[in-house]
């Protein structure tokens, strides 16, 4: 099953056990799927959700931090709410050590030395950890491996 077989499965779950809060952010992640299929005309694969998921996230935290800021908790548990369930279409996270070792993969692989050598080796790592691990993250750890 794909993963946007398993969305849309939820979706339907969703709706029929009556969770409202849990249909809103299933629907809002269909949406984006469905925008961005009809955008690029073609249905996406797996990584392509992984993305649109990932970005989400992304909108997720930014509103949290501004809620935050504003005082405004309603929103901010909404947020959260949401942030938790779209969590769950991403794969398993990496641990400190296997982005670690991949970074190091990476820069084996492509000979980088250097910091200007990091988009070599970040667009090498994009495809392997993209959904995996926090790419600010990696790109911190990249700079700070090529910078010594």
């Amino acid at each position: 099953m794909s993963l946007k077989e398993r969305i849309s499965e939820d979706m339907k779950a969703a709706l029929k056990a009556r969770q409202r809060e849990r249909l809103s952010a299933i629907r809002l992640l269909m949406a984006a799927i469905q925008q961005k299929e009809i955008d690029e005309r073609k249905p996406l694969d797996d990584a392509a959700v992984i993305a649109v998921t990932e970005r989400l996230i992304k909108q997720r935290r930014d509103s949290i931090e501004q809620f935050q800021a504003a005082g405004r908790t309603d929103l901010v548990d909404k947020e959260t709410a949401e942030l938790e369930l779209l969590k769950q279409y991403l794969p398993q996270p990496l641990s400190q050590e296997e982005v670690a070792s991949a970074i190091e993969a990476a820069i084996a692989a492509t000979g980088a030395s250097g910091p200007q050598a990091m988009g070599k080796v970040m667009a090498a790592l994009k495809a392997q950890l993209a959904g995996r691990a926090d790419m600010t993250r990696v790109s911190a750890l990249v700079k700070a491996r090529l910078g010594s």
